[in-house]
């Protein structure tokens, strides 16, 4: 039996898709909400939640930091564990939300903003 395979692949090769959700997440991050498309959009959420969540679980020097520094750039990692994550300390989860636009004129792409509450 066929088996579903998790997550999109958006027409790209592995390593573009790391770089796609690695510049998204840069720029959440840098910018605290994002214009995409709407599975872009989708699949950026559970990866932005995992970096709140290292980011909520330790120090600049922690475990959380160096799980942080792996996937983003120094500056956002710093950020992210400065101001970000000190806001959603009581929070367990949800830290993002995403708002639906309306299509895009010229290709019909369903659109979305992204952006943390």
């Amino acid at each position: 039996m066929k088996k579903l395979k998790k997550g999109r692949k958006f027409g790209r090769v592995r390593n573009q898709r790391k770089a796609l959700l690695k510049s998204l997440s840069v720029g959440l991050i840098e910018k605290s909400r994002i214009k995409t498309t709407l599975p872009k959009a989708k699949e950026l959420r559970p990866h932005i939640e995992r970096l709140v969540t290292y980011a909520k679980k330790g120090t600049k020097a922690g475990a959380g930091a160096r799980a942080l520094e792996s996937f983003l750039s120094k500056k956002a990692s710093l950020k992210l564990v400065r101001e970000i994550a000190p806001k959603y300390s009581e929070r367990k989860g949800g830290y993002t939300r995403i708002i639906k636009l309306p299509k895009r004129p010229r290709d019909a792409a369903k659109m979305a903003f992204i952006e943390f509450i």
